[in-house]
């Protein structure tokens, strides 16, 4: 569904009780005033310290090491690209790649929407396209229309109807999936989509039409999102993790089949991996 916008006290040097003639007592002491027993002396509660604070500090150390690493060699910006899936993710002649800082790079002149999907992009609009450029794509963010029943393009017609201003709503979404498997662009992926709240600004989306009120999609539907979320994933080096609902962005029922069926989400993660290239 789119948006709707302690001191302690020292004993003295000398004593009966415990000690010996002399200025060292037998009790606690040995010879020549060495503890033998009882609490250590300040020399080994210094030491004591020392060796904690050094093996906290080594496991910091090495926690943040751990965390570089990977953030280095698997990250690829916030979106998480990574090496281990695409070995070409230096490659400047991908459309989308690495630089030496592991941060993702995107030749928008050179990502091409694949001839499968119709384009047929809205107006520039306050309401449903702003023109606004996003920060970057480290996500794909799964939708249903909650309009049981409609096409593709009668959702499609809907956002660029918001343009007028009179509802003052705020929605769209890159992507919108018929439930003949149709699949719609609307919003160029370069520009932000008024679809996933705080997650606008990174993120594509995709709606889904979807016959009733269970959200099910169609077999045709449900093959067209595993296709369109396979390419999006491998052009912009998008993880699994990364692949997400809109529930898990507010907390939504959005959507609401995936949502309901946490099994059959699952499912929908493991056959996009299938269909990487």
């Amino acid at each position: 569904m789119y948006q709707e916008q302690a001191g302690r006290r020292r004993n003295g040097s000398h004593g009966s009780g415990g000690y010996g003639s002399g200025s060292h007592g037998t009790g606690n002491y040995g010879s020549g005033g060495h503890r033998t027993g009882g609490r250590p002396g300040r020399r080994g509660r210094e030491n004591r310290t020392r060796n904690i604070l050094l093996v906290v500090g080594t496991a910091l150390v090495a926690v943040f090491l751990v965390f570089f690493i990977r953030t280095k060699v698997f990250s690829g910006g916030s979106g998480g690209a990574g090496e281990e899936l695409w070995p070409d993710a230096h490659d400047p002649a991908r459309p989308v790649h690495l630089d030496g800082d592991g941060k993702r790079v995107i030749q928008w002149e050179k990502v091409q929407v694949p001839d499968w999907v119709t384009k047929d992009l809205l107006p520039v609009n306050e309401f449903s396209r702003p023109g606004t450029f996003v920060d970057d794509v480290a996500g794909i963010v799964i939708h249903y229309t909650a309009n049981p029943g409609t096409s593709a393009e009668q959702n499609r017609n809907y956002f660029a109807g918001l343009a007028g201003g009179e509802t003052e709503t705020y929605a769209s979404s890159h992507f919108i999936i018929g439930i003949d498997g149709t699949i719609l662009q609307c919003v160029p992926m370069s520009e932000v989509a008024y679809a996933s709240n705080e997650r606008n600004r990174d993120t594509i989306s995709i709606e889904c039409c979807h016959e009733d009120e269970s959200g099910k999609f169609s077999k045709e539907t449900y093959a067209s999102l595993v296709r369109l979320t396979a390419w999006l994933s491998d052009t912009y080096m998008i993880k699994t993790k990364d692949i997400i609902r809109h529930y898990d962005v507010t907390g939504k029922s959005c959507p609401k089949y995936f949502v309901d069926y946490e099994d059959k989400w699952e499912r929908f993660l493991r056959d996009v991996e299938k269909n990487r290239q």
